[in-house]
């Protein structure tokens, strides 16, 4: 170990399209970053899975190779924060750390038959009662219920459930980096994962009955900031300690600097996620919105965390109201790699900009089913309106907009949820790289959209929070404040056309309901 005082945080951001490792220096700044391309496994349709083995080899190597590209030995680095992928879970053997199968994606909607038959028997309102989530097959208990049924089913003799760990992504990374030692998990990724009581903020014993999940499989749940262990120092030459761990979303609002009610963000990802912190009391939804944990935190004075309050017992919470939309990037990823109309996503900026309107032609992203608002497990992506004269430029401007009008449905049920109407939307992520989108965007929610220099803003929130927690940083507020800003996008005069089309792209939504059966 050097002397010198550790100049840099190392942010893990595990995504659900690929694994990235970003290190920052004191001013905030990315010094440098490595990413690795993750393989989506889709073994039957409406079904997806990650390999944990990638992951965990992909973030290891991630880690590696950022510290080598800057030059910079891990006894320079003051704390490591993770951002992961929510809802994806998976099963591990826990003498030899072998996956028992793949890792069921948030995305996956295998288990909707099993959502059906749980509201069918009247579960879906306490349910929702002590978790604040919808029934619904992107939470993972019943992805893990599906994979101990799975596991016992395939193995003869039955497998010995003593021997076995269920986790989230944060949990299973964390798990590898401290070589086995630390099984935990934190309570932003805990309160997606429909086991958690959202009031007590501890595993529900009725949910781990109901859905038949043994409690000593699961992971001890602690704060969000403070010390989850350190690395072994054979993996990156020192150990290092992690000290913030963040679903992805939440750390996202971290970084935009959204810890009172009012503000909301709005992450472009694989699907678009809008949060809005409500601060310390549980909010409920009249929309069929979210209620989750935005991040818990020590209890103690002042905006920094320091190293004082590491191992601190009391924590303090924040809860937010999410709207969780599950396919929005994705489906410029489906244009590129599915039916191949564009060839790099930065073509459908472009071609969105040589058509003067959508040529009468509607999209329903429902590639996954439909999230909030409507969390229809049945309802199926479509095109409306097709007509002779319709080009491609038409069917992915459509996409665009689609993705924004999606937003825009969540954007109106927070206004009615917090009765306070969002002036500015806070977004990041890759897809609000488009000019066309944001301004599409501005255009139909007819507010101001502030996009920052920074797009990896999970990133930025897990080293943000790694950072404050160690002490690295001491002012929250100043830290956020600081981000700069790229662009701000203003209602012009798209607006009468984009808010015009708006029902008719809800009368398409409502006949791609209920389509699965």
């Amino acid at each position: 170990m050097t002397d010198r005082a550790p100049t840099y945080i190392l942010a893990l951001d595990l995504g659900t399209t690929g694994n990235r490792a970003i290190l920052f220096n004191a001013e905030g700044a990315i010094v440098s970053q490595a990413y690795k391309e993750l393989t989506q496994y889709y073994p039957q349709p409406g079904w997806l899975e990650h390999d944990p083995r990638d992951i965990w080899e992909d973030t290891l190597w991630a880690m590696q190779t950022v510290l080598q590209k800057a030059g910079v030995a891990a006894s320079a680095v003051a704390a490591i924060g993770i951002s992961v992928q929510r809802e994806t879970c998976l099963l591990w053997d826990k003498t030899t750390g072998r996956p028992l199968h793949n890792a069921i994606v948030w995305q996956d909607r295998r288990t909707a038959p099993l959502c059906h038959q749980l509201a069918e028997q009247g579960y879906a309102a306490e349910i929702c009662d002590r978790t604040g989530l919808v029934l619904d097959a992107y939470f993972s208990a019943t992805k893990l219920a599906w994979l101990l049924e799975h596991i016992q089913r395939q193995q003869d003799p039955p497998i010995d459930l003593d021997n076995i760990l269920a986790g989230t992504i944060d949990t299973w990374i964390l798990w590898n980096l401290t070589g086995g030692r630390v099984h935990a998990t934190e309570h932003s990724n805990a309160s997606r994962t429909m086991l958690m009581n959202l009031k007590e903020q501890q595993w529900d014993s009725k949910l781990l009955a109901l859905f038949g999940i043994p409690g000593h499989l699961m992971p001890k749940i602690q704060p969000s900031l403070g010390l989850f262990g350190y690395t072994q120092p054979e993996l990156l030459g020192d150990a290092i300690p992690i000290t913030a761990m963040l679903g992805d979303q939440q750390s996202a609002l971290f970084a935009h600097g959204c810890n009172r009610p009012g503000l909301l963000k709005c992450t472009y990802g694989t699907g678009c996620f809008l949060i809005a912190h409500t601060g310390e009391q549980l909010p409920r939804s009249q929309n069929q919105l979210l209620s989750t944990i935005a991040w818990t935190q020590p209890e103690i004075e002042g905006e920094g965390v320091g190293e004082n309050s590491l191992h601190s017992s009391d924590y303090k919470v924040g809860y937010a109201l999410e709207g969780s939309i599950f396919t929005t990037g994705a489906c410029i990823q489906w244009l590129r790699d599915g039916i191949k109309v564009i060839t790099a996503a930065a073509d459908t900026e472009l071609m969105a900009q040589r058509v003067a309107d959508n040529g009468g032609v509607y999209f329903v992203p429902a590639l996954s089913g439909l999230g909030a608002p409507h969390w229809d497990m049945n309802a199926r992506g479509a095109f409306f309106g097709i007509t002779g004269g319709v080009q491609r430029e038409h069917m992915v401007r459509s996409v665009l907009e689609a993705i924004a009008y999606q937003v825009k449905e969540v954007v109106q049920a927070m206004n009615q949820d917090t009765n306070i109407e969002i002036a500015r939307l806070k977004v990041d992520g890759g897809a609000c790289q488009n000019n066309f989108l944001m301004q599409f965007q501005a255009d139909v929610l007819g507010i101001p959209v502030e996009r920052p220099k920074v797009l990896d803003a999970s990133a930025q929130g897990a080293a943000f929070a790694a950072g404050l927690a160690v002490g690295f940083w001491q002012d929250y507020t100043a830290l956020t404040s600081n981000r700069q800003i790229d662009r701000v996008f203003q209602p012009g005069e798209g607006v009468t056309q984009a808010q015009g089309c708006f029902p008719t792209w809800l009368e398409a939504v409502s006949r791609a309901k209920h389509w699965a059966k």
